[in-house]
């Protein structure tokens, strides 16, 4: 479930996992504060950039990135012909959108989930004094990055087996066996964590 992370010995696997997602959020508000095309530019041109620096093959990146694309090309199609916003504006929005799915990509491959969720617990154990629970909202948060692209791998899956038996036109055909997928997903990952006696509540203070 949480092998996405791939080991690398490059820079981009050594740098803290504070500096990766905060670098990912400052990028985020660069890309989304410049007007135009070029803030989503510059966001794609470092993602590439950092693409060999992170020695990641690139076969398994396109991979992980071929569901998102696709539904940016359908959210583009349907901002530009139904939204109204014309074209040059979806294609800025997708162009965004694109560029940050790559880094955040890059992110999930070069960092351990173990790293998240230590950073998270630090940065939530400021929290604790109005009753949040660290370790438990690290967790979460770090479940939740990670099942990001695994849940587009299954999106993939099921697009690839409905073309298959010819019906990639329907939307229950698509919905219906995905939703299944992500409860036997929660269920393996819930049952997972109860076999190895994990229980945030019983973590001290």
């Amino acid at each position: 479930m949480l092998g996405l992370y791939l080991h690398r010995e490059s820079p981009v696997h050594r740098w803290p996992a504070g500096v990766k997602l905060g670098g990912l959020l400052a990028v985020t508000a660069a890309v989304l504060a410049l007007p135009g095309v070029w803030g989503a530019l510059a966001a794609g041109a470092l993602g590439l950039g950092l693409l060999p620096a992170a020695r990641l093959p690139v076969a398994t990146v396109l991979r992980h990135l071929r569901a998102p694309v696709a539904m940016l090309a359908l959210l583009f199609g349907v901002q530009a012909l139904l939204a109204g916003t014309g074209w040059e504006a979806a294609l800025v929005a997708v162009l965004r959108f694109a560029a940050l799915i790559l880094l955040a990509t890059l992110v999930t491959l070069t960092t351990r989930v173990t790293d998240m969720v230590e950073l998270f617990e630090r940065v939530f154990g400021l929290l604790r004094p109005v009753g949040v629970n660290p370790a438990k909202l690290a967790l979460m948060l770090a479940l939740t990055i990670r099942f990001i692209p695994l849940l587009a791998e299954q999106v993939r899956e099921v697009r690839m087996a409905q073309q298959a038996r010819g019906v990639e036109r329907s939307i229950a055909a698509l919905f219906v066996p995905l939703l299944v997928k992500i409860f036997t997903m929660a269920d393996d990952l819930a049952a997972a964590l109860e076999a190895r006696g994990y229980d945030p509540a019983d973590r001290g203070p």
